[in-house]
């Protein structure tokens, strides 16, 4: 198969994922954002965490609340539990990989805090324990998840946020995930900071 063919291929296939998944997401990307903006005007944080290619979606969130989206605002607060590589291999290396994020969540959770938990792969048992946590610590929860994981839906409190994205290819989940993120910026910088113009 040609080059071109492949790219057009998944352009083509990037295009209508996209299409059939705005209706289904739109009111979860709002309840999301909502969720979040609550927790900042309430003085609370948004923890996201992810593994992997999440890690970094986790990273591309929280950087655009701390620094800015597309307009220049306060900085928000938000930190990704990927981000401190010292800590994370600390808890690996006392044996306790399950636990990188929920260990983190105990210690710097509060309650009113939110988290931000992004999968587009299988196998998420620490993610699954991140979302124990944050429940026990009282705080809101997001999950950002795949038509194939239900395991993180299944232990979603009905005040919790679950964003599931119907695509089978990990590259058109993680490509969602991005927009949905994108979204949730611009929507709480609506909510927080009133709308603006951007060319």
């Amino acid at each position: 198969m040609a080059y071109y063919q492949i790219i057009a291929d998944n352009f083509q296939s990037t295009i209508e994922t996209i299409a059939m998944s705005a209706d289904d997401l739109a009111t979860t990307i709002e309840r999301g954002s909502q969720l979040m903006a609550r927790a900042l005007v309430a003085e609370g944080k948004i923890i996201a965490c992810g593994n992997g290619v999440d890690a970094a979606l986790a990273q591309l969130f929280t950087c655009n609340l701390l620094n800015r989206f597309e307009q220049d605002r306060p900085a928000l607060p938000a930190l990704s539990l990927a981000a401190d590589n010292a800590s994370l291999t600390a808890i690996a290396q006392a044996g306790a990989y399950n636990d990188i994020f929920s260990r983190q969540l105990r210690a710097l959770g509060q309650p009113g805090d939110v988290l931000l938990c992004i999968n587009s792969a299988d196998g998420a048992s620490n993610l699954l324990r991140a979302v124990s946590a944050a429940q026990e610590r009282n705080m809101g929860v997001i999950v950002m998840t795949h038509m194939h994981d239900n395991t993180l839906g299944a232990v979603m409190r009905p005040e919790d946020v679950a964003l599931q994205v119907n695509a089978t290819r990990q590259a058109r989940v993680v490509e969602l995930h991005t927009m949905a993120i994108h979204n949730f910026c611009e929507l709480i910088d609506h909510s927080l900071f009133g709308s603006y113009h951007q060319e």
